[in-house]
C-alpha cells in the first residue's frame, strides 16, 4: 500500500483515496456499501476495510448523482444495472420516467400551496382573480351514465375507469359525440359521497338506450338526453385537477356567477377535453362549469 493509499500489488484503493477519487464521503460510500448499491471489491476479514477498484468509480459517482434526485434507493439500484448492463437508453428513459413523476407531483403541490395561502391568509378573492371564466352553450345531446356514491379519495380511479367503460360503450352508439363530463348532484369531499355522475355524449340515442339496457342494474349504466344548456366555466391544468385546490376553482366560478345576477340551474361539472394520460402536469384538460339561466 502507497502513501495515496494504493495496493499497487492488487490495484485496490482504500476507503479513503477512493472517497478522494470520485469526491464522496467515507460516509456515502459506508452507505451505499450497506444498501447493496456499491459493494467493495474487497474487505479485509480482520481489520474491516473497505477497498475499491478504480473502475468502480464512475457507478459511485452514478449513484451520488441519482440520489440528488431524491430518487428512491430500489430505483436507483434498477438504473445503475441497466448502465451496466450497457442498456443506456433504458436507463435514460427511466430517469425521465422518474422526473416526470418528479414534476407532476411538484405541480400539484404547487397548486395546492396557492390555494392554501389564499384561504389561511383570507385571500381567496385574489385566488379567484387568476381564473379566467367563459360562457358556452351546449346543443342537446345523447349520454351515457354512471352514477355511483364516492367520496373525494375514491374519486380519480372512479372517474378513470368509469369514463373509460362508457367510452367504449359510445363506440358501440355511433361513437363519442362530445367532450365526457362528470356531474355532481351533491357534495363530494372525504365526509359527503355526492353522489357523481360520469357521462359520455353519444351520437345514436336509441342505440345508447339498448346498450345501456344490456349493461344490467349493478353497474347503475343508463342513457338519458341531456338537455341544452349555458355553461359558465374556467380551464384548468392537469395539476389543478386535486383535492382540496380544485375546491378554490369551483368557488371562483359561482363567485362569478353571483357577481354577473346569474343563477345555477343544475349540477356543476368537470368536463374532460385532453387525453389526461399525454398531459403534463400544466397542460390544461379541463373545464370546471356550472349550468346558468
Amino acid at each position: 500500500m502507497d502513501e495515496d493509499g494504493v495496493d499497487t500489488e492488487n490495484h485496490l484503493l482504500t476507503i479513503g483515496a477512493f472517497a478522494a477519487r470520485t469526491r464522496l464521503s467515507a460516509k456515502a460510500l459506508r452507505l451505499y456499501d450497506r444498501l447493496g448499491l456499491l459493494t467493495p471489491a474487497y474487505v479485509d476479514d480482520v481489520s474491516g476495510y473497505r477497498h475499491y477498484r478504480a473502475d468502480q468509480s464512475e457507478r459511485a459517482r452514478l449513484v451520488a448523482l441519482l440520489r440528488r434526485l431524491d430518487m428512491p434507493l430500489a430505483r436507483i439500484a434498477e438504473i445503475v444495472e441497466l448502465e451496466e448492463e450497457q442498456e443506456g437508453e433504458r436507463a435514460a428513459d427511466e430517469v425521465a420516467t422518474y422526473w416526470a413523476a418528479v414534476e407532476e407531483r411538484l405541480a400539484r403541490q404547487r397548486a395546492l400551496v396557492d390555494y392554501l395561502r389564499a384561504r389561511l391568509s383570507g385571500r381567496s378573492s385574489e385566488l379567484y382573480g387568476k381564473f379566467e371564466i367563459e360562457t358556452v352553450d351546449v346543443p342537446e345531446q345523447w349520454v351515457l351514465t354512471q352514477r355511483r356514491h364516492v367520496l373525494a379519495d375514491e374519486l380519480p380511479l372512479w372517474i378513470g375507469t368509469s369514463l373509460g367503460r362508457l367510452e367504449e360503450g359510445a363506440r358501440e352508439c355511433g361513437g363519442v359525440a362530445g367532450a365526457p363530463f362528470v356531474a355532481y348532484h351533491s357534495e363530494v369531499s372525504m365526509e359527503s359521497d355526492g353522489p357523481a355522475e360520469a357521462c359520455v355524449p353519444v351520437a345514436d340515442g336509441a342505440a345508447a338506450r339498448a346498450w345501456a339496457a344490456g349493461q344490467g342494474r349493478a353497474w347503475e349504466t343508463r342513457a338519458r338526453r341531456e338537455p341544452a344548456r349555458r355553461l359558465v366555466y374556467t380551464r384548468i391544468s392537469k395539476a389543478q385537477v386535486a383535492n382540496p385546490q380544485i375546491h378554490a376553482v369551483f368557488e371562483a366560478v359561482e363567485a362569478w356567477i353571483a357577481q354577473e345576477g346569474l343563477e345555477v340551474a343544475g349540477p356543476c361539472r368537470e368536463v374532460y377535453f385532453a387525453d389526461w394520460n399525454a398531459a403534463g402536469p400544466e397542460d390544461l384538460v379541463c373545464d370546471v362549469a356550472f349550468p346558468v339561466m
